[in-house]
């Protein structure tokens, strides 16, 4: 399988989502993806100017340059986007 299902939440807005995301992106394109999606998602009220994505659990953001697959995000992951 090359995509793995997360849980995103997204504090500015206090809404969560599961996602599938493709474990060949590097960070920084599925970031983008996702902030498009959720500015979608809400019609207009999450507007980043520098997203980031960090681990729930740790508290440590993504290194932005590795790719999914690289990164320690697997099935099941709960991400912040904030």
């Amino acid at each position: 399988m090359n995509k793995v299902l997360i849980k995103l939440y997204v504090p500015m807005i206090e809404q969560e989502y599961d996602l599938w995301i493709p474990l060949n992106k590097r960070i920084y394109s599925v970031i983008y993806l996702m902030a498009k999606a959720i500015y979608e998602f809400s019609d207009g009220y999450y507007k980043p100017n520098a997203p980031v994505l960090y681990d729930k659990l740790t508290a440590k953001p993504y290194d932005i340059n590795l790719t999914v697959k690289e990164s320690t995000i697997r099935n099941g992951s709960e991400i912040v986007l904030i």
